[in-house]
């Protein structure tokens, strides 16, 4: 199923189940049990779809692709790389990236998001794989210039936009072989497939989990495949995985 996050006409964020190019209304959030498809339909064109969650953290892997780790001049990893992106740079689809005035470089990142259903702490590989909701596009925009400079990566990954979500979140996948790509101005930059993870998706959430509690809508990136480069303002980036859909965004 595709759940979205939208506002509707009368500027509510609402949330619902997409079929065809229309949206089932939900009574609460998809995260909620005790949520339910109401009768409501609403056309897919006629509202705004937003981040489909609001995370308490988004905790990002890095160097999770051999040619990545390879064309960043890395050496392979003993444990998963992982680093933390501000809450705050969450934007949803068709949402605007804002390039920072203190930045010379700012490059895109496409990456396979894993949405967290509920509470997990010092999980294992299975609990992991039950604790996941499902899975969305993201683009984990980064200052790279500024990643350089300061020998970490808070900074250089957490201006606020800098991390696109979307368009909807998609359960009932199998996230071990899905194709990724990134297009900038139509041109393709990133083609992989999720079957090059280093780390798969329900080891990495386990790894994470014996470090933080994952909490219902946290948001998990898993690492972006070779081809990262830089971005303009007025470029039009798109995130595109296969069995989800396409994540577009501008930077201004």
């Amino acid at each position: 199923m595709k759940y979205v996050r939208f506002k509707n006409t009368e500027n509510e964020i609402r949330y619902g189940v997409v079929e065809g190019e229309q949206i089932r209304l939900l009574d609460g959030t998809f995260l909620d049990s005790n949520s339910k498809l109401t009768d409501i339909w609403l056309p897919l064109d006629g509202v705004t779809l937003l981040a489909p969650t609001e995370p308490s953290k988004v905790v990002c892997v890095g160097l999770n692709y051999a040619l990545h780790i390879k064309e960043m001049n890395h050496s392979l990893p003993e444990d998963p790389v992982i680093f933390l992106k501000a809450p705050t740079c969450v934007i949803g689809p068709e949402a605007d990236i804002i390039y920072p005035k203190i930045s010379q470089q700012v490059d895109y990142e496409a990456e396979l998001a894993v949405i967290i259903g509920s509470t997990i702490k010092g999980g294992t590989e299975a609990e992991a794989a039950k604790a996941i909701f499902g899975y969305s596009c993201a683009n984990d925009v980064t200052a790279r210039d500024l990643q350089k400079k300061d020998g970490q990566w808070t900074r250089g990954k957490s201006f606020d936009t800098f991390c696109p979500i979307g368009p909807w979140v998609v359960t009932d996948i199998d996230p071990s072989q899905l194709d990724i790509q990134l297009l900038l101005n139509g041109a393709v930059k990133q083609s992989s497939n999720t079957q090059y993870f280093i780390n798969s998706v329900p080891k990495l959430v386990s790894f994470i989990s014996q470090v933080m509690t994952l909490l219902p809508g946290d948001v998990v990136l898993t690492g972006t495949p070779e081809g990262v480069g830089p971005m303009q303002p007025g470029d039009e980036v798109i995130v595109k995985i296969q069995a989800i859909g396409e994540l577009h965004n501008t930077l201004k």
